[in-house]
C-alpha cells in the first residue's frame, strides 16, 4: 500500500519513519504529519521486508490496520493520552485478548488468549495498538531465544549472533525498526541482556510496580514486566501507563514520580568492584569506565563499593528460579493447559504426563523443571532452597548498606558481548554466566536499566554494549533520570 494514498499531505520521508523514537512519533501525530494508519502499514511492511531473516515475531495482529484507522477518526478526541495510535509489540508470555500467547513453546502452539492482561488493557485504554506477538526462549528460560521452539531470533546488528534472551524477540524488533517500543519480561535480566546485546534501552522496573496479572508465569517472586525503547527518553513516556496497583495481583504497588533528580553534581554512583573483575571482556570495562567518565564531566561522583554476596546471586538464582519453575509449570500436566492427553491414549496417567510433556517441553525447560524437583525434594529443601532464601536475604542487606552511600549503583549489564550462534548451547553454565550481573535485580527487586554506551569492533561489526544502572526500591523515575543524564550529554 503507498501510504501517501492515505494522507497525501505526509510531509515526512516515508523511509525514516521506523528509526523514529516514540517521543517524535508522538509529535509527528500532534502536528498531523503522520496518522495512526500511516505508521501501522508502514510498521507492518518492514515486518515483511525484514523479519523473514530476523523472526522477531511469532504472529502478527490481524487487526492493527483497523484499530489504526478507528484510531485516526478519533485522534480529535484521544485527550491527553500521548500514547493514542501508537503500535507497539509484546513478548508472547503476555496475553493479549484474541491474539496467540504460545510462550515459544510447542506446549501452548495453538493457545489463543482469552482474556487480558493488565498491562496490555492499560495500553488498550491509551488507544495503543498491538503489532504483533515476538519470539522468546521457551518458557522466557534462557539468555539467547536460541530456546524458542520455533526458532530462534537473529541479532539485527550481525544476524549470525544471538540478540540475548529471554526477550530476544521484542529487542530485535526495537533495534531494526520493527516496532518503536516493545513490552518484555525480566526474570533474571530477560529486558536487560537482550537489549544490551542489540543496542536499545531495556528497563526492569521495581518488582510489583507492573502487574503481573496476564504474564504466563515463570518464577513468580522474580518475573516483572518492562519496556524496550530506542531511548531512555521513550522509556520515561511509556512507563506511567504501565503503572498501577492491582487488584488481580497482591504483589502489585504504587509507584509515585519523584520529579526531576538532584543538580548532577550531588549525585552519588556506585561502581560494583566485584563486578570488574574476572571473566568480564576488557573491552566492555572500558566502554564501563568510559561512561562514568561521562557522570564524572557532569559533576558526579564516582566511587568504588562492595557488594560482598552478590557473588552468590547466580547460585541463588538458579536454586530459587528452577524452584519456582517446577511449581508453576506444573499446570501443564496434558490435562488442564496446554496440549491434552490423546482421547486414544491407552496407557496410564503417568505414561500421559511423560508423553504429553515430553513431546510439548522444550530441553532447557525440562532441565529446569528437574532442577527445581529436586531442590524441593524431601532432603533438599532445607539444604538448598532455604538456604538460598536466606542468602537472597543477605544479599538485599549489601545492597540497602550500599545505597546508604550512593544514590544508584552501576555495572556491565553482561559479562560478553553478544556471541555467535550454538557458541554456548552445549554448556548450560557458560549460558547462565550471561546474567551474573543482572539477577541481582531480580532477587532483591530493584528497578533496573539497560543502556547503550558504545560499540566494540569484532568480526568487522560493531557490536553494542550496554551499561547496567540500579537504584533503591521504588525510585524508578529517579533512576530514568539518572540514565537520561548520560543519554542527554552523549547524543
Amino acid at each position: 500500500m503507498d501510504l501517501r494514498k492515505l494522507n497525501p499531505y505526509l510531509r515526512i520521508a516515508i523511509n525514516v519513519i521506523y528509526i523514529m523514537t516514540v517521543k517524535e512519533i508522538i509529535k509527528k501525530l500532534k502536528e498531523k504529519e503522520i496518522s495512526s494508519a500511516e505508521l501501522v502499514e508502514h510498521y507492518l511492511g518492514r515486518i515483511k521486508e525484514a523479519d523473514g531473516e530476523i523472526k522477531s515475531y511469532l504472529s502478527l495482529n490481524e487487526e492493527a490496520r483497523k484499530e489504526a484507522l478507528s484510531a485516526d477518526e478519533k485522534l480529535s478526541a484521544r485527550g491527553d493520552s500521548p500514547l493514542f495510535g501508537i503500535p507497539y509489540a509484546v513478548k508472547d508470555n503476555i496475553l493479549a485478548k484474541d491474539l496467540p500467547a504460545t510462550a515459544g513453546s510447542r506446549m501452548l502452539e495453538n493457545y489463543t488468549a482469552a482474556y487480558e492482561s493488565t498491562v496490555v488493557k492499560n495500553l488498550r485504554g491509551e488507544g495503543s495498538i498491538i503489532l504483533g506477538k515476538t519470539n522468546m526462549d521457551e518458557f522466557a528460560m534462557g539468555s539467547s531465544t536460541e530456546n524458542s521452539a520455533f526458532g530462534p531470533t537473529k541479532n539485527p546488528v550481525d544476524t549470525a549472533r544471538v540478540p540475548g534472551g529471554s526477550s530476544g524477540g521484542s529487542a530485535a524488533a526495537v533495534a531494526a525498526g520493527l516496532a518503536p517500543w516493545a513490552l518484555g519480561s525480566d526474570t533474571g535480566g530477560s529486558i536487560r541482556q537482550p537489549a544490551a546485546f542489540c543496542g536499545v534501552v531495556g528497563f526492569k522496573p521495581t518488582y510489583g510496580a507492573v502487574s503481573r496479572h496476564g504474564l504466563i508465569a515463570m518464577a513468580s517472586s522474580l518475573d516483572q514486566i518492562g519496556p524496550l525503547t530506542r531511548t531512555v527518553e521513550d522509556a520515561k513516556i511509556v512507563f506511567p501507563y504501565l503503572l498501577g496497583r492491582d487488584k488481580m495481583d497482591a504483589t502489585s504497588l504504587e509507584i509515585e514520580e519523584q520529579g526531576n533528580i538532584k543538580n548532577p553534581k550531588n549525585l552519588k554512583i556506585g561502581i560494583v568492584k566485584e563486578f570488574l573483575g574476572e571473566g568480564l571482556d576488557e573491552r566492555i570495562k572500558n566502554k564501563t569506565m568510559e561512561a562514568l567518565d561521562v557522570y564524572k564531566s557532569l559533576g558526579a561522583e564516582v566511587k568504588e563499593i562492595s557488594l560482598p554476596r552478590a557473588s552468590y546471586g547466580l547460585a541463588v538464582y538458579y536454586i530459587i528460579m528452577p524452584s519456582e519453575v517446577s511449581s508453576n509449570l506444573a499446570r501443564y500436566d496434558g490435562i488442564r493447559y496446554g496440549k491434552h492427553i490423546a482421547e486414544d491414549f491407552t496407557g496410564d496417567l503417568l505414561d500421559g504426563y511423560i508423553e504429553v510433556r515430553g513431546a510439548g517441553l522444550g530441553k532447557e525447560t525440562k532441565r529446569r523443571i528437574m532442577l527445581g524437583t529436586h531442590t524441593l525434594s524431601s532432603g533438599y529443601y532445607d539444604a538448598y532452597y532455604l538456604k538460598a532464601q536466606k542468602v537472597r536475604s543477605m544479599i538485599a542487606e549489601d545492597f540497602a548498606e550500599a545505597f546508604k552511600e550512593v544514590d544508584v549503583i552501576v555495572s556491565p549489564t553482561t559479562p560478553g558481548l553478544p556471541f555467535k550462534f550454538g557458541e554456548k548451547t552445549d554448556n548450560p553454565i557458560s549460558m547462565y554466566l550471561s546474567d551474573v550481573y543482572t539477577v541481582s535485580a531480580n532477587l532483591v527487586g530493584l528497578p533496573a536499566i539497560s543502556i547503550p554506551v558504545g560499540t566494540v569492533s569484532e568480526d568487522g561489526k560493531d557490536l553494542p554494549v550496554g551499561l547496567q544502572l540500579m537504584s533503591p526500591h521504588k525510585k524508578d523515575y529517579e533512576l530514568l533520570d539518572i540514565a537520561g543524564l548520560y543519554e542527554k550529554e552523549v547524543s
